[in-house]
Parts: C-alpha cells; sequence; structure tokens
C-alpha cells in the first residue's frame, strides 16, 4: 500500500514538470541549456519510478517469504512442543483420561455412537463451553421435544398454579388446625396433670399396702402353724406346709364368705332404696289423686 501512494505521488510530479516544460516551450524562449536539464529531470524521474516498482516487487517477494518461514517455524515449534508433552506425560493415562484430569474435552472427534446423541452434546458444553465446540442452539428444544415436555407436565404436573397454591393454602390450614387441636388437648391434659400423679401414688400405696397386708397375713400363718405345733419347725417341713396351705384355704374361704356377705348386703340395701323410691313414689301419686278429686269435688260445688 505505501509503494502504491509513492507511485501515485512520482507520477503526479512528472505531470507536473511535463506541463510547467511545455509551457517554457510555448512561451518561447528555451535555451538547449533548460531542455537538457528537463530531459535529465525526465530521466532522473523515470529512474526513480524503475527503482520503486523493484522495491515493491522486493517487499512482497520479502514478505510471502517471511510468511512462508513464519508458518514453517510455528510448524516446527509445534512439533517440539508436542514431543516436549509427550516426553513429559509419565501418568500412563489413556488419552481421554488424561484431558478429564486437565480440564478438557475427552475426545476431539466422535468415537463411540452416543457422542452424536443430542444429550451428551448438551452435557460437553454444559461442562466445557464453548471449547467443546458444540453450537449453542442445540440447548434449546425443538417443536417435538417441547410436545413431549408438554405432555408429561401435562399428566405430571395436572394441578395450575392457582390450584396448587390453594391445595397448600388448605394444607395449610389443616395443619393449622391440627396443631390448634393438639395445644388444646394438650392443655386438657396438663391441668389434669395433678390429679394423674395422684392417682399414681394412690395406686402406688395401696399395691404397697395390699403387699404388706399379704405378708403380714402370711407371717401371721406361719405364726399360728408353729403355735399349734408347740415347737419351733423347720418352714420346709412337709407337715408345715399342709397346715400352711390348710390355713390359707380357710382363710381364702373366709374371704370369699366375707365378699359374698358384702355383695349380699349391697344387694339388699339396693333393694331397699328401690321400695323405698317406689313407695315415695306412691305416695305422692296417691297425694296428688286426692288433690285432683278435692280440687274436682270443689269445682262441682262451685258450680251447684
Amino acid at each position: 500500500m505505501l509503494v502504491t501512494l509513492i507511485g501515485k505521488e512520482m507520477a503526479g510530479v512528472v505531470k507536473c514538470v511535463g506541463r510547467h516544460v511545455h509551457r517554457q516551450f510555448i512561451r518561447g524562449g528555451v535555451c538547449l541549456e533548460n531542455v537538457r536539464v528537463g530531459h535529465s529531470v525526465f530521466q532522473r524521474i523515470d529512474q526513480d519510478i524503475k527503482c520503486l516498482k523493484t522495491q515493491a516487487v522486493d517487499t512482497a517477494l520479502i514478505e510471502e517469504a517471511s510468511a512462508a518461514s513464519n508458518e514453517h517455524d510455528d510448524d516446527t515449534a509445534a512439533k517440539i512442543e508436542e514431543e516436549i508433552e509427550r516426553k513429559r506425560n509419565k501418568s500412563r493415562l489413556n488419552a481421554q483420561h488424561r484431558n478429564l484430569v486437565h480440564g478438557k474435552m475427552p475426545y476431539s472427534e466422535p468415537i463411540a455412537w452416543y457422542h452424536e446423541t443430542v444429550k451428551y452434546k448438551r452435557k460437553m458444553y454444559g461442562r466445557y463451553g464453548h471449547a467443546s465446540g458444540v453450537l449453542p442452539g442445540i440447548m434449546w428444544p425443538t417443536r417435538e421435544e417441547l410436545e413431549e415436555i408438554k405432555e408429561y407436565e401435562s399428566v405430571a404436573y395436572p394441578y395450575t398454579i392457582q390450584e396448587l397454591m390453594a391445595r397448600v393454602e388448605e394444607k395449610k390450614t389443616e395443619e393449622q388446625e391440627l396443631l390448634k387441636a393438639r395445644e388444646e388437648d394438650l392443655l386438657k391434659k396438663y391441668a389434669k396433670l395433678e390429679q394423674w400423679k395422684n392417682d399414681v401414688r394412690d395406686n402406688a400405696a395401696k399395691k404397697l399396702a395390699a403387699m404388706e397386708a399379704a405378708k403380714a397375713k402370711k407371717d401371721r400363718l406361719v405364726e399360728e402353724v408353729r403355735r399349734h405345733f408347740g415347737f419351733k419347725i423347720d418352714p420346709r417341713d412337709e407337715r408345715f406346709k399342709e397346715l400352711l396351705e390348710q390355713k390359707e384355704k380357710e382363710e381364702r374361704k373366709k374371704a370369699k364368705e366375707a365378699k359374698k356377705k358384702a355383695r349380699q348386703e349391697r344387694i339388699t340395701a339396693k333393694l331397699e332404696e328401690q321400695i323405698r323410691l317406689m313407695q315415695e313414689k306412691e305416695r305422692i301419686e296417691t297425694n296428688d289423686g286426692q288433690e285432683k278429686e278435692i280440687v274436682e269435688t270443689n269445682n262441682g260445688l262451685q258450680k251447684t
């Protein structure tokens, strides 16, 4: 480009000089010496133009040679760098595994059938970005995929957003009601806590008293058996066991009779109470009947 500009400038200079010389000849007072000077000037200009053309050609050749040399140097440097990397690699890993370790794509070219699938390409683009060489447009679904997604969502998520919000609110309300009911139940139970504690203490006291009574009863029976024999006898003796069993049977019989008697007394008291209530009811009905007769009699007398 620089050579072209210089050539244009020189051509302009030649034209200007030609016009000037032509004017001098027309005016007619030009000497031979001036003509020679003009001729020498024209020769000098021609030489300069030829030199510029030669320099332009030489510059183009130099640039081409330099570019070829640079390309050759780049190829050589790349081969040298590749050889150095090959010698440095002592991991014994496969190429694809080594690429994964260094954060590169495992394969530069498709090897297996699934390398051509959309899912794999999307995965590679999502992991390595523009370095994967995958077009970003593949990340968007096609019309068929959109239809499948819509069909799936219509089955898997049949409710609209408003319906889902209403269901969430309903569920939240139910949970609050359950929580409120549980709190009320806890408050009621807490109010009965002291009563339950007292009941537990009473039951424990009753059980303890029953155990103590049973133990005292057993001790009393043992003492009665020993008194029966009149001497100290081993509790493991058969005679002692037989007499003790007999005493226990008698005690159970007495307890059964006492229980039966108490039951009969309760039944008798209940019957007496029912009889008393019936008598009271009959007395009230009788009094009501008498009062009714008196009222009717009085009404009849008043009418007469």
